[in-house]
């Protein structure tokens, strides 16, 4: 590997970083501003037999009885290797507005290691309660490649006892692109574990595809988990 491309991959991991660092600062601003909060603002760790994961999730309402909402995703992978190249990183910033029961609008930006940086518009769609968390999207990418992706995230927590409960999560992705039409990125999450209070910890599983070839790997491990309030 040239020096050039090195510092090129090192630049870009730096940039992923920082965005990461800026999205958690902004998660927690606006956590001062939400009267009433829709959900608590989860940030996970998870090392696997291939590396290692980062993720935090935000879904605020910028008022009680308000129609605008705003959600945000931030995701980061390490390989124990330290192969700059094979990092990733997703960063998901949405603006949305209520239409009916949960159906909704949204726009915003989003951030990947494989097409880089572009904005979005949308539906979605969100429900929470005290058991579960539902956010389903729709995102039109208004770059050259018009990407459209599927997004998907849902959590079932159950209460055992007053203390301890169930934990479990589906995530997914699926990312193509309408002008070339080829696979960008695809993704497919598990959590299963238990929750006490705040802290939650379990069996994770992460499976990707990557590219057109659907270049497959997978990550097998343990998460820990915090829910800020």
């Amino acid at each position: 590997m040239t020096t050039k491309v090195y510092n090129k991959k090192k630049k870009q991991t730096a940039i992923s970083l920082f965005i990461i660092i800026l999205f958690a600062m902004f998660g927690f601003q606006i956590t001062t501003y939400a009267q009433k909060p829709s959900a608590p603002i989860p940030i996970e760790f998870f090392a696997g037999s291939n590396g290692l994961y980062y993720q935090m999730v935000l879904k605020r309402s910028f008022t009680p009885q308000g129609k605008f909402n705003v959600f945000g995703l931030a995701t980061y992978s390490a390989n124990y290797e330290n192969k700059v190249s094979e990092n990733r990183a997703i960063i998901i910033n949405q603006i949305s507005y209520d239409l009916w029961k949960g159906f909704g609008i949204m726009s915003g930006i989003d951030y990947n290691s494989f097409s880089g940086f572009a904005p979005i518009v949308g539906p979605q769609h969100n429900f929470v309660d005290k058991k579960f968390l539902a956010v389903t999207v729709a995102s039109f990418f208004l770059n050259k490649s018009n990407d459209l992706k599927l997004f998907g995230l849902y959590e079932y927590k159950p209460q055992i006892n007053e203390q301890l409960g169930i934990y479990s999560r589906v995530q997914f992705i699926y990312n193509h692109s309408l002008k070339k039409q080829n696979h960008n990125v695809s993704y497919i999450y598990l959590r299963a574990g238990l929750k006490r209070n705040s802290f939650i910890f379990g069996l994770a599983a992460n499976v990707d595809w990557s590219g057109p070839n659907k270049k497959f790997s997978e990550n097998y491990g343990g998460f820990v988990r915090w829910e800020f309030q």
